[in-house]
């Protein structure tokens, strides 16, 4: 049985992490396929990822192997499948370009927050449930659109609803940054008051 908890490790080469590591190697794969058109074997790579990240969470709860370096690859390479997946079906004219633009300047926005927080001696601000949603509803809605194009006797059904979760992701994602950028300017005015803290172990907002 795995022991409990007991921190955050500054190990790089565990398993989770290794796992993590393929996960990002597949990205440029899944782009290529999803460019070429070939979007059975990207649905399949896809998959393999997202079952490779709820390995490697499972595993680093269970054996206690959770790592800065980990909590830093695993919403990388989240990001990194939904702009591959969005940068290839507008390559390809299937979705308009207008929603990577929306989906881009969001992370952009978080970034710019990022360092805002930095110079005063911040780290990033902690996951908001609503940025997890936002990437779960886009991590979703993208592949099925994709399905439909892979299997075109089930788009009728799923090119709406797979368009309906994304458009609803795209405006969860930017409500969290909304509200991320809220939260950094209380942060921004409670350092210039109080000056900022000794350190500071704040996850990666998502």
């Amino acid at each position: 049985m795995g022991g409990q908890n007991t921190g955050v490790s500054t190990r790089i080469w565990t398993v989770p992490n290794v796992l993590s590591m393929l996960r990002l190697l597949l990205v440029p794969v899944f782009l290529v396929l999803v460019v070429a058109g070939e979007y059975v074997p990207a649905l399949i790579v896809l998959v393999t990822a997202s079952l490779t990240d709820l390995l490697d969470g499972y595993l680093a709860r269970r054996f206690d192997q959770v790592t800065r370096l980990g909590q830093l690859l695993d919403p990388a390479a989240d990001r990194l499948y939904i702009f591959a997946a969005l940068i290839g079906l507008a390559a390809n004219e299937l979705v308009p370009w207008w929603i990577v633009i929306v989906i881009v300047a969001r992370d952009a926005l978080i970034v710019v927050l990022g360092v805002v927080l930095a110079n005063h001696g911040y780290g990033p601000l902690p996951v908001h449930q609503l940025g997890k949603a936002a990437t779960f509803a886009l991590f979703t809605g993208l592949p099925v659109i994709m399905l439909g194009l892979a299997f075109p006797a089930v788009q009728p059904v799923s090119e709406p609803f797979g368009w309906a979760v994304t458009i609803w992701g795209a405006f969860l994602y930017w409500w969290a940054g909304v509200i991320y950028a809220i939260e950094t300017a209380r942060v921004v005015r409670v350092a210039r008051v109080s000056g900022p803290p000794a350190s500071d172990t704040l996850e990666q907002g998502g």
